[in-house]
């Protein structure tokens, strides 16, 4: 008898979770495509930017002994109708029974003039090296975006290359999301780091030689990195899966797409909700346990079970500022911010053991069973 066939697209931090959970708790033939032979370590990326080295770990490392097969390719499509995936150096099409979607997202560099062609990102581990690279001959560097990602890189860029001037423009409210203790400090890390920061600017352009704002100000820089928005691949879109209006696929509360029932969504190619619907937002620490989740749904009814929904709920925003000083906001449930905070170099040992746990979950995936 055939083996139900499991294709994983990407092998991020949600991806290979679910194809090594998957090839644990089913009797099918697991396949995990993704675009390179190693890991990216994501959260870690401005860390390279800013100049420390990081470790590569070979994906097949992390896969050994557990019968996945990996695909180094990349998909460039998906036939629905077929239950096909095209892959860009295969002269046959990948076929599945179940589909797992997990294809991450990008810097999108497309919405604001200019972005796309002087804006450096962190998105992914040779844009951080060609940051890198470029930071060599800089002397002031703008880092545009006030999320947690635009913050952790000027931070990062502020304490290891002193010599730079770092500015940080934001068109909300510098740490807007945090408490008023969380921002408090993060204020106060910032002026530390001598980070100049620009809040409720809107950049409108971006020149080589810095960004021009909606009032007509112009913020010089030699190197501008751009923190601001994602966006996820078109292929779900083009394959005709439910889809929402910034392309992330549409999935119940078991993770499976709303309009082809053999296809799930995990990680931040997905629009997955919390029960009463806010979104998860666009994180590891949602993106892991969601794929566990996804995992005992697509075992569930592989053995005829019906499948609980996802229960997940927020605990904290874990923020690097340099190697030595860091910001944990705890928060409700539904991700609002309490007043509860820890900071200083506690708060940076807490964040690492964060960063590390979430690779020893590629490691070892059944910790997350729980989630």
């Amino acid at each position: 008898m055939t083996p139900h066939r499991i294709v994983v697209l990407g092998a991020g931090y949600a991806g290979q979770i679910v194809a090594k959970q998957a090839a644990r708790r089913t009797a099918a033939q697991v396949t995990l495509v993704n675009t390179r032979d190693f890991f990216v370590e994501r959260v870690r990326l401005h860390q390279l930017a800013a100049g420390q080295p990081l470790c590569e770990v070979p994906i097949r490392d992390l896969l050994r002994g557990t019968g996945v097969e990996l695909v180094v390719d990349l998909a460039t499509g998906i036939d629905a109708a077929r239950r096909t995936v095209q892959l860009a150096q295969a002269e046959q099409p990948l076929p599945y029974d179940t589909l797992v979607y997990a294809l991450g997202s990008q810097a999108d560099t497309d919405g604001v003039a200019g972005a796309a062609v002087h804006a450096h990102t962190v998105a992914g581990p040779a844009e951080a090296l060609a940051l890198r690279d470029q930071l060599r001959e800089a002397s002031t560097v703008a880092v545009v975006g006030g999320g947690l990602t635009g913050i952790e890189t000027a931070a990062e860029l502020a304490e290891n290359r002193p010599e730079l001037k770092v500015r940080l423009v934001t068109s909300g409210l510098l740490g807007g999301a945090l408490s008023q203790r969380g921002r408090r400090h993060l204020q106060r890390a910032f002026t530390r780091l001598g980070v100049d920061v620009q809040d409720h600017a809107d950049v409108t352009a971006v020149r080589d030689d810095g960004v021009l704002l909606a009032d007509g100000r112009h913020v010089a820089a030699d190197t501008v990195v751009w923190t601001t928005g994602f966006r996820v691949p078109p292929l779900a879109a083009e394959a005709g899966f439910a889809v929402d209006r910034s392309g992330r696929m549409l999935v119940d509360a078991t993770l499976r797409s709303v309009s082809h029932p053999e296809v799930y969504g995990v990680g931040d190619a997905a629009a997955a909700h919390r029960p009463g619907g806010q979104e998860l937002r666009m994180a590891c620490a949602t993106g892991m346990p969601a794929a566990s989740r996804a995992v005992v749904a697509i075992s569930d009814r592989l053995a005829g079970r019906e499948p609980r929904s996802l229960r997940f709920r927020y605990v904290n925003q874990c923020i690097s500022l340099g190697r030595h000083d860091g910001l944990i906001q705890f928060v409700d449930a539904d991700d609002a911010p309490r007043e509860a905070v820890l900071t200083g170099l506690l708060a940076a040992l807490y964040k690492e053991a964060i960063v590390r746990g979430a690779l020893q979950a590629q490691r070892t995936p059944a910790l997350l069973m729980g989630a």
